[in-house]
């Protein structure tokens, strides 16, 4: 009778003994099987990099306010290391840094935008960038690629920073001559109507996740 106990005993103690191992092993296992995950590295666009924005929104120094938030599309896809880093199309937001409206006397109009949010196949990055605009009546020109208007009305006048070439659209922007001019100024107040194109440039990188 005692051995008959003494073998049970030690019977139990080995199934115990046993599913201990048994389940220790299998936890292992499961732990290895498991792939790590590896987030891939995210693609980043250079501060300095220029990004051509087609307005959506139609803006004027006589309507708009500083903070006015404005829509776009990218006009050309952004490149980095020989890939796209922002496909063309890609929607983008900004809002407006200063609007001052033609007034009597001296008070010249002028009109200044900057971009602050880009969307990326979904995902919305914020961006930081410089700013793009016009003083009415003077040289102060920057980076105005395309003045909008439908049926033809625009006008290609090329990317205007000053000084230079830049200086030479700015003077025939301020006078008022030619569609651009008269396009951009109307009645001297500073008009970007949609499918205008601005170009801008990024003052901080930007980290796209792929």
């Amino acid at each position: 009778m005692k051995r008959e106990k003494f073998l049970l005993v030690v019977s139990t103690l080995l199934i115990f003994a046993l599913a201990g191992c048994g389940t220790t092993g299998g936890g292992g296992e499961s732990s290895s099987s498991t792939p790590a995950v590896t987030r891939p590295k995210p693609i980043v666009v250079p501060a300095g990099t220029e990004i051509d924005v087609r307005l959506t929104t139609g803006l004027s120094s006589e309507s708009n306010s500083a903070g006015d938030p404005f829509e776009g599309t990218l006009d050309n896809a952004v490149m980095t290391g020989g890939g796209i880093a922002i496909p063309k199309g890609s929607e983008v937001k900004g809002k407006v840094t200063n609007a001052v409206k033609s007034g009597r006397l001296k008070q010249r109009a002028e009109l200044w935008v900057t971009v602050t949010e880009v969307d990326v196949r979904g995902t919305s990055y914020e961006v930081a960038t410089d700013a793009t605009g016009h003083k009415e009546g003077s040289k102060t020109t920057r980076n105005i690629l395309f003045i909008g208007g439908g049926a033809g009305a625009g006008a290609a006048i090329g990317g205007a920073t000053g000084g230079g070439k830049g200086a030479g659209i700015g003077a025939l922007i301020g006078a008022g001559a030619g569609t651009a001019g008269a396009m951009l100024t109307g009645k001297h107040d500073v008009k970007f109507p949609p499918e205008t194109v601005l170009r801008f440039k990024l003052e901080k990188d930007l980290a796209i996740q792929p």
